[in-house]
């Protein structure tokens, strides 16, 4: 009788230094034991690191030192980016989804001299290339998400990428029996540590999704246990109700769910937790591991003070960025002294643990001093409406609603005619705009609030 082997699925939290160091670990402790499954194809961890080695000593003969990598999320795509790290290159993590243009912007600034990605779009952005950087050696950059200004790109390294997944699993890990699906775009820091580098660190299973258009079905072809998602993801994959049996855990990230969302997840017998984290902290920096997903606790290595109108200040020496690239300036005005001033509002409660309150850019301040907090107005808009697809703005400093699908602005205006009666007249909604163009987001989801300012201007 032949009898199957048990994987050793004890919990060992492991802190890497590199990519590099991370993939020998298991190549050497876990060599059978799956690390990615794309579509069909399943790679053990001896033969990731195998062809993340041989790819890298091709790259590292070509000479070239900065590679922008088209992200589409598939086994050659992260086959691509170790090796491009281990042969010593400096990596941009770009948007394969962004405008051209926009593209050939972004390889300029960041000095990519070699770029990995569709055939086609290679070709046409090979025009942008330039002559490439000295010491960039470990070097990863993240675009921001641009949701209240222009993205900067983050300077962040391997060591501090795998410093920033040694926190989270330290909070919530993986076992060697998980399999985490990993449906988030890599090219943002969210995706990358929480859907990619979470597993691998954990010696778990990586499954990487097949895109957008097997939302509805990567849950039943994958059986993951884990998966990490943005709250419109999450409502979507609830909504369709195209969650496996399998899955206990989801880590929702980059935005704020509704508590509807969370019942139905309960309902469903998940366990949800949230994370809190910056591109510029290499991600998360709090997470939460008990009953309640909204209160955080503070990741190891990591610092969180409040300042006096509630900002959220961070100390987190291992996973800091290096700053952001080619603007000294910028990154003065938000890392002082080895804090980072985010932006972000938040409260300790009772028991020491983080909740997140707004941030400070997404309030609207009126000129005779009155302060709309958007998620909330909003929210309650979204409730009065039952409808999503909507943000405010400031059209002749005073607010205005824009909504993004097919209504009339009496029938809105009537719906909302109750909300409004209830708000200070400075609060109160100056315009209704409706277009049938979907809102500008990040691609986790989030509102860019300069872009649809600009925008408004055309409605």
């Amino acid at each position: 009788m032949r009898t199957r082997k048990k994987r050793n699925t004890e919990v060992a939290t492991v802190r890497f230094d590199s990519f590099a160091h991370l993939l020998s670990h298991y190549a050497e402790t876990s060599a059978d034991a799956p690390a990615l499954r794309f579509e069909d194809r399943t790679l053990s961890y001896a033969e990731l690191y195998e062809r993340v080695q041989i790819r890298a000593g091709e790259l590292k003969a070509g000479g070239r030192t900065c590679l922008g990598l088209l992200c589409d999320g598939s086994l050659d795509n992260v086959i691509e980016l170790f090796a491009a790290n281990l042969a010593g290159m400096q990596l941009v993590m770009l948007d394969a989804s962004l405008d051209d243009e926009i593209l050939k912007s972004l390889i300029r600034y960041t000095d990519v001299d070699a770029l990995w990605g569709d055939e086609d779009s290679c070709e046409e952005l090979s025009l942008a290339l330039m002559a490439g950087v000295k010491d960039g050696g470990g070097k990863i950059l993240f675009f921001t998400s641009g949701t209240t200004e222009r993205s900067k790109a983050v300077v962040l390294t391997d060591h501090s990428l795998c410093q920033s997944a040694y926190n989270g699993s330290a909070k919530l890990p993986l076992s060697a029996d998980d399999t985490l699906l990993c449906l988030l775009p890599l090219g943002h820091v969210f995706g990358f540590v929480c859907g990619l580098l979470w597993g691998l660190s954990c010696g778990a299973c990586v499954a990487l999704g097949r895109g957008p258009r097997h939302y509805l079905d990567d849950c039943d072809f994958y059986k993951p246990t884990a998966v990490s998602v943005v709250p419109m993801l999450l409502g979507f994959l609830l909504k369709m109700r195209c969650i496996n049996s399998e899955l206990k855990l989801v880590l929702v990230g980059a935005g704020d769910c509704q508590q509807a969302m969370l019942s139905a997840a309960a309902a469903m017998g998940l366990r949800v937790s949230f994370g809190y984290g910056l591109t510029e902290t290499s991600s998360g920096v709090a997470i939460s591991v008990g009953d309640d997903p909204y209160a955080m606790e503070i990741c190891p290595d990591d610092t969180i003070t409040l300042a006096e109108d509630g900002e959220i200040l961070i100390q987190a020496p291992t996973c800091m960025m290096q700053g952001y690239y080619k603007r000294p300036d910028a990154t003065s005005q938000v890392l002082r002294n080895g804090v980072l001033h985010t932006g972000d509002l938040g409260a300790f409660d009772a028991n020491g643990r983080l909740h997140i309150t707004g941030r400070k850019k997404d309030i609207l301040v009126l000129p005779d001093g009155t302060k709309i907090f958007l998620p909330e107005y909003e929210s309650a808009l979204m409730q009065a409406l039952g409808h999503t697809e909507l943000a405010v703005t400031l059209r002749g400093e005073r607010p205005v609603l824009v909504y993004s699908g097919e209504a009339e602005a009496a029938d809105i205006g009537e719906k909302l005619r109750a909300m409004m009666r209830s708000l200070p007249r400075g609060q109160q909604l100056s315009d209704i705009l409706i277009t049938d163009q979907p809102l500008p987001r990040t691609a986790t989801g989030k509102i860019k609030r300069w872009e649809l300012q600009q925008k408004v201007g055309l409605l």
